[in-house]
């Protein structure tokens, strides 16, 4: 019979714990620096607290933007109107790197006021020191105007993660999303018909309930579909981490229906009002879901009813998550229960359609004795990877907003 040495590490089949904690160490200080200093972010409030003009409120470290950290602290410790034409040039930098837009026109940008963080030339030199500038600004909202979004271009110069939020005062209403590297489009956010009145030319907001409920359908399957395609990062990566079990169809089906129940029952609560939990709770949890499903899909890649147990609780955290963002999307008064559901089966199907997206990609390599070591095992890694550092980013992102 044939020995075989004895190990400690080891998992299934050829694969070995040792591999997996270097590749996942490797991976782990590859996105470490994005998050080793949880300060350096930018943060973006959008107040809509008039009725034609919102306030505009960034802060960031501009020693990105500037490319040279002593310039940074020149400009923050100048004076006269040389310097004020600087800042004024920088701010048209800002607004350009973070622009607003209401539908597809952009929103035109006013310096107010601003000022610089009282730090020595040393903490300005120390590319790991935070020296966040405050400026603020005031944009007009046109009458015909579409939802706010904020789209940020390609190549940008500025710190990630980006902390995302919209205020009406008059309402008591905070909703703050976060963008993290390679997101370049947050939400939008229709705020026709909720700002203060007193704007006569202001369009009416959407108002469902003019639609029966089989025109409501399509409107709301489109909005579900939307939550997880192009919006739902979060959870695309928890699908993508489901499918790189690489079970049978049979079990990756069993396993997306139980997240669906999940989520569809927590959204139902949250929505209406019987069970809510705060963002800064939710959102952790949701990338903490994301890295711990990486992280079985290595270390116990089985399907039996513990995972199933653990998709179910990730799928009720996801599904507050699915509440939050729905504080944007106006629903039906009547027929609530079927535009519910419309959305449930949008969200399915922007699911599937990213199953879908990973079989054409991999799809045909799923039996193949390799495809666990080569592609499932090292995609796992990066997602729990991934999963971690927004995790940690939140986690610290919210302790600081708080």
């Amino acid at each position: 019979m044939k020995a075989v040495s004895p190990s400690i590490f080891h998992v299934s089949g050829n694969v070995r714990k040792p591999i997996q904690v270097i590749v996942f160490a490797f991976l782990f200080l590859m996105i470490f620096p994005a998050f080793a200093d949880p300060e350096s972010m930018t943060r973006v409030l959008v107040s809509l607290d008039r009725p034609d003009t919102a306030t505009v409120m960034i802060d960031m470290d501009l020693t990105v933007l500037m490319g040279d950290p002593a310039r940074y602290y020149v400009m923050a410790t100048g004076r006269g109107s040389k310097h004020e034409a600087e800042v004024r040039s920088i701010a048209q930098e800002i607004t350009k790197a973070l622009p607003l837009f209401s539908g597809h026109s952009p929103l035109h940008a006013t310096l107010v006021t601003y000022n610089f963080s009282s730090k020595s030339r040393d903490e300005y030199m120390d590319l790991a020191a935070d020296k966040p500038a405050h400026f603020q600004f005031v944009i007009p909202l046109p009458a015909n105007s579409g939802p706010l979004q904020l789209r940020i271009p390609l190549g940008a110069q500025i710190d990630y993660p980006v902390a995302y939020t919209v205020q009406l005062p008059e309402r008591h209403f905070t909703q703050t999303r976060w963008l993290d590297a390679g997101q370049h489009e947050s939400v939008t956010f229709d705020y026709r018909g909720k700002l203060p009145t007193g704007h006569v030319d202001q369009p009416a907001s959407f108002d469902p309930d003019t639609l029966s409920w089989w025109q409501q359908l399509p409107v709301y399957l489109k909005f579900g579909f939307k939550h997880i395609v192009p919006e739902g990062t979060d959870h695309i990566l928890f699908v993508l981490g489901l499918f790189f079990l690489g079970i049978s169809w049979r079990k990756l089906l069993s396993q997306t229906t139980v997240f669906t129940i999940a989520h569809a029952t927590t959204l139902f609560l949250s929505t209406y009002g019987i069970f809510d939990l705060p963002s800064r709770f939710v959102e952790p949890a949701i990338a903490l879901s994301i890295s711990l499903i990486g992280l079985e899909n290595v270390f116990s890649p089985k399907l039996g009813r513990i995972r199933l147990l653990v998709v179910f609780a990730f799928g009720l955290i996801h599904g507050f998550g699915f509440a939050s963002s729905l504080s944007e999307v106006p629903f039906p008064h009547r027929d609530f229960i079927a535009a519910l559901i419309g959305f449930n089966f949008g969200v399915d199907a922007g699911q599937l359609f990213i199953i879908l997206l990973a079989t054409l990609a991999v799809g045909a390599f799923r039996n193949r004795p390799w495809f666990r070591r080569r592609i499932a095992i090292p995609a796992s890694l990066l997602i729990a990877a991934i999963g971690l550092s927004w995790a940690v980013q939140r986690i610290l992102a919210y302790h600081l907003l708080a």
